[in-house]
């Protein structure tokens, strides 16, 4: 015998020994009594006792008809009693019996005849409570009708885990009949299942008793060969009431829709996710190439395992980007990005250079019609309209490229070029939820893309303009030697007004200007032209830098956004001195052999424009060999520093004398030292050394 609780390791092989009671006639109180042919009591079975009081010793020997039947019963009991031994046939009923105690039961008999090796004939009752026989059958009939109802597959499984009765609802979702399911096994029902870890489960519900409730699995069956199907499990230790364990329940309900719903709830919860992380991280700077590196980082690895954002040629230079059916397109590719996908990055074009994509390839359809272009699997043919060459085709083929995407990159009505989007390790194609997600990144980044080619455009117009206004100056002028730099501001920010100057004068003086316009952009570029101009005029004649100054203010007295400073400084190379005079710059440094380099002190002096403020003229020694560094907010200042401080690093730079180092090279020190990468401001930088006349 098995210990209570734990399975037997034969399961119910009939003949494999001895088992358990299995309960249910504990569960009846079944009483037996036997009557000789006379009808008196001869056998009295423990359960007789507690059905009708009384004890063996009381009901031996006595007639059973008169002991627990009503005189109006006696004729009755005694024909049925008469028929049974007589003929042999059994007889089933209910009748009142009467108990010990005077009260009257309703009994359920069963008897039949029995016959001993002496030919003695017998009468054998069986007997139980007809209340606990009707709860007995109402429990199996509702058991029986809630299994056979219930939508919900129903199985029991024995203790080596074999079909012992399913429900019409696990035949319908096994798609297969009852009687084949009896007798065998999940595994030679089902071998298109993984059984082992339902088998491996069940097992443990039977070897511990705790149920397993909502357990997942994924698979098909002859209902449905052709795809898969998503299930919840649970699973129960069946036992008797003396615990003896008789098996496991199974139900089976197919979640497949719910799965499916959940899934496609979540992915749109990952699309809206990735549109607000879009939103956020497309965009972050007015740079071209870094909101296109930003849209292919985006899509990188959520939408896509290969990115690559092209713009059409003539988008980038601002002209017009109508492609016509056979035309093809001039491309240039900004930002591509892979993941884990080496041979799909090298079959692409690499960002920054132009290519002419031929008009039968999928992306110039994408961009020709503005439309999206969905390869959902990628077949072999398909390659070539999709790489850039037929080593591209190969590459990508390695790669496993399985799905391909292509959606235009639309904005304010204008096609700028197309976003590329490839799956190689994502085993999913792209679906039309993919399409409709992927337009909206496309919509969202496009006029992201199409600001930032228009400020750069803009941009390059101003920056244009202002080195065409910048001078362009012997490295030798009078009695000076001069270097000078210009660095426009970084990319996040327009173009500003930062200007220098070096104006050859009479008897070999020199001027050396340094201006900055406050503002920026083609405005600013503008007025640092009026300025220069201006400069350069009233330098030819030759007045005291204080007079030129006040000139130059009353020539921008009034102007909107014509705010400037201005350094002027007129060389004497005969005094060897230079005339200086400020408006609101920074002052410049004076480096001489032998000394620490100094920040000139000069009257500060009112920006030009500000009107009213007279200006001053300082007079100080420059030796041949000494330096003077003139230059602009845009080399010094920062968020970070103190300018102060700021202003005592250019000094240490400078430290010791720099005498004979070349002035080129000096420039491109202070330069390569100070300016920050952050820094959003253009810098102009003018270094004289005093020459011997």
């Amino acid at each position: 015998m098995t210990a209570a609780g734990a399975p037997s390791a034969e399961g119910d092989e009939p003949g494999s020994g001895p088992v358990r009671p299995s309960g249910l006639l504990d569960v009846l109180r079944m009483a037996s009594v036997v009557l000789d042919a006379q009808g008196r009591i001869v056998l009295w079975s423990p359960q007789a006792d507690e059905l009708f009081g009384f004890s063996a010793r009381e009901a031996l020997g006595q007639y059973a008809a008169r002991l627990m039947v009503h005189e109006r019963h006696l004729d009755l009991v005694m024909a049925l009693w008469k028929e049974v031994l007589q003929t042999g046939h059994g007889w089933a009923g209910a009748f009142p019996v009467r108990h010990k105690d005077g009260s009257t039961r309703l009994v359920e008999f069963r008897t039949m005849r029995l016959e001993d090796d002496r030919g003695e004939v017998y009468a054998l009752g069986l007997a139980a409570d007809q209340s606990t026989v009707r709860q007995l059958e109402r429990d199996v009939a509702l058991s029986a009708r809630i299994v056979s109802q219930s939508p919900i597959g129903l199985a029991v499984l024995d203790t080596r885990l074999r079909y012992v009765s399913v429900n019409a609802a696990l035949e319908r979702i096994d798609g297969v009949p009852a009687a084949e399911h009896v007798g065998r096994t999940v595994r030679e029902v089902l071998p298109h299942w993984d059984t082992d870890a339902l088998e491996t489960r069940a097992r443990r519900v039977l070897e511990t008793g705790e149920p397993l409730i909502d357990v997942s699995a994924v698979g098909r069956t002859p209902a449905h060969p052709d795809e898969d199907r998503v299930w919840s499990f649970s699973l129960y230790r069946l036992e008797d009431v003396a615990g003896n364990v008789l098996g496991v329940a199974v139900s089976v309900v197919d979640i497949t829709e719910q799965y499916r719903a959940g899934i496609e709830a979540e992915a749109a919860r990952r699309r809206l996710a990735l549109i607000a992380d879009a939103s956020a991280r497309i965009g972050t700077t007015l740079d071209l190439d870094r909101t296109a590196r930003e849209l292919a980082d985006v899509a990188v690895p959520e939408l896509a395992d290969v990115v690559a954002v092209d713009l059409l040629d003539a988008v980038v230079g601002g002209r017009p980007s109508t492609l016509r059916p056979a035309e093809p397109a001039l491309i240039r590719a900004l930002a591509v990005r892979a993941d884990h996908a080496p041979e799909a990055l090298e079959a692409a074009d690499p960002p920054g250079g132009i290519a002419r994509y031929a008009p039968d390839r999928l992306v110039t359809q994408c961009m020709r019609t503005g439309c999206p272009v969905l390869v959902e699997h990628v077949k072999d043919e398909d390659l070539p309209r999709i790489a850039r060459s037929a080593g591209g085709a190969e590459l990508l083929a390695r790669a496993g490229v399985h799905s391909y995407l292509a959606v235009p990159l639309i904005a304010r009505g204008e096609v700028l070029g197309a976003l590329d989007l490839k799956r190689t390790r994502n085993p999913l194609p792209f679906s039309e939820d993919d399409v409709l997600l992927a337009r909206e990144l496309a919509a969202r980044a496009a006029v992201q893309i199409d600001n930032a080619r228009w400020y750069q455009n803009a941009r390059d117009t101003a920056l244009t303009l202002q080195r065409s206004l910048l001078p362009s100056h012997p490295s030798v002028t009078g009695g000076l030697e001069v270097a000078s730099r210009y660095q426009p501001a970084g990319a996040t920010s327009e173009v500003g007004g930062d200007w220098f100057d070096v104006i050859p004068l009479a008897d070999d003086k020199t001027a050396l200007v340094v201006g900055d316009v406050m503002g920026s952009g083609i405005t600013a570029a503008a007025t640092m032209g009026r300025l220069r101009t201006a400069t350069n005029t009233l330098a030819s004649l030759d007045l005291d830098p204080a007079r030129l100054l006040e000139h130059l203010d009353r020539i921008t007295d009034g102007q909107t956004e014509a705010i400037a400073t201005c350094l002027y400084v007129v060389h004497d190379p005969r005094r060897r001195q230079c005339r200086i005079a400020n408006a609101g710059h920074l002052p410049p440094v004076r480096v001489r052999a032998g000394r620490p380099p100094e920040l000139l002190d000069l009257p500060t002096g009112a920006p030009l424009g500000v009107g009213g403020v007279p200006f001053s003229t300082t007079v100080v020694d420059l030796e041949p060999g000494e330096h003077l560094v003139l230059y602009t907010d845009g080399l010094v200042e920062t968020r970070r520093h103190h300018l102060d401080e700021r202003l005592r690093k250019l000094l240490s730079l400078l430290t010791p004398s720099p005498a004979t180092r070349p002035l080129e090279e000096l420039c491109d020190f202070l330069l390569r030292t100070l300016h920050e990468p952050d820094n959003h401001d253009d810098v102009a930088l003018l270094i004289a050394r005093a020459q011997p006349v």
